[in-house]
């Protein structure tokens, strides 16, 4: 007999023992009934195993699709530096969604909360806010001024990284977007990006543990995006991450 039916078969006949109960006291036929219930409880198959059971079933799964995003970068080794400056990747913030904000305060006001904004900016200069910051997993205050530093735009595929692998044979406007593209983009904890530097997954992770799937991920996703590539090191550096520490739908491809 199913659970569901044994379930509701034990609810009936409990209820009719208490309805007998109270019309005749403990009789004959009362006895009986809970009889039967006892025995029923006693037989009943266990309950399905909780839903974390099903979740770790379903862990390879969960990070295929981001296996097969990484499968389809190409690997190659790290080009020379030979000619990397900032300005290959335009000169300072650009406002490439042309919606009147350059992109460093469109990822202020995407990654802090409680942000403050500058009058007469339409809506753009943010001059305060808190971040949850993902790198440290700590909560910062951000204010426009001489700390600002504390918080930083990170690019989470570093330029001169991407200038090695790739980057060179986009041109000027792709590379632009790529400096200024959301996917690319983080508000972090400053001495944690400046200890980053231009490092890949294979020599620098966060130190927040939490956030090693989510960061691989756009990783991945921006490499894709932009037909970059990594080198061995870097893939297997993010492979191992998926396959170790992402058991759900973080490990998920971002397109």
């Amino acid at each position: 007999m199913s659970t569901r039916r044994t379930t509701r078969l034990l609810a009936a006949l409990a209820g009719g023992a208490v309805v007998l109960s109270s019309l005749t006291g403990c009789t004959a036929a009362e006895s009986i009934l809970w009889d039967i219930v006892d025995e029923l409880e006693a037989t009943a198959p266990e309950p399905a195993p909780a839903a974390e059971s099903d979740a770790n079933a379903g862990f390879a799964e969960s990070g295929e699709p981001l296996l097969e995003q990484l499968a389809t970068i190409d690997i190659k080794g790290r080009a020379p530096k030979t000619g990397y400056e900032r300005d290959e990747f335009g000169s300072g913030w650009r406002d490439p969604d042309r919606n009147g904000c350059d992109a460093r305060n469109d990822m202020l006001r995407r990654d802090l909360r409680d942000v403050e904004l500058k009058e007469g900016t339409n809506g753009c200069v943010v001059l305060a806010g808190t971040l949850d910051d993902a790198f440290t997993a700590t909560e910062i205050d951000f204010v426009r001024g001489p700390n600002s530093g504390d918080v930083q735009i990170d690019h989470l595929v570093a330029l001169s990284d991407a200038w090695q692998k790739g980057a060179q044979r986009l041109d000027e406007e792709e590379r632009v977007l790529f400096a200024n593209d959301p996917l690319n983009l983080l508000a972090v904890d400053g001495p944690s990006n400046s200890s980053k530097g231009d490092a890949d997954a294979a020599t620098w992770l966060p130190p927040n543990r939490g956030f090693w799937c989510d960061y691989v991920a756009r990783q991945t996703a921006v490499k894709a995006k932009y037909e970059l590539w990594m080198t061995v090191a870097e893939r297997d550096a993010i492979e191992g991450v998926v396959t170790e520490r992402c058991p759900d739908a973080r490990a998920l491809a971002i397109d």
